[in-house]
């Protein structure tokens, strides 16, 4: 599993995929973060596990993303000498 959520290409396929679907006429994670942003009025819990089903591949890969980053800045403060 673990190197699965690890893996940009599934993470971003996955990204663009489900986390995008259905994609006509607007992605349904983008039209849940609008409904979201004016009040979330009306929405019933099957709306909020939509939101978190399609939500969940951009936050898999925002958090590899993070991941990524600081391992970067890690190396770079290895190689510069700081540690």
């Amino acid at each position: 599993m673990k190197e699965t959520i690890n893996n940009w290409r599934f993470v971003i396929l996955l990204s663009l995929t489900l986390g995008l679907a259905p994609f006509v006429p607007e992605p349904h994670i983008w039209g849940k973060i609008k409904w979201m942003a004016g009040g979330a009025k009306g929405m019933a819990v099957l709306d909020w596990f939509d939101f978190v089903f399609h939500g969940l591949p951009w936050l898999l890969l925002i958090r590899l993303s993070i991941l990524k980053l600081k391992e970067k800045l890690k190396k770079q403060a290895f190689v510069g000498g700081k540690h």
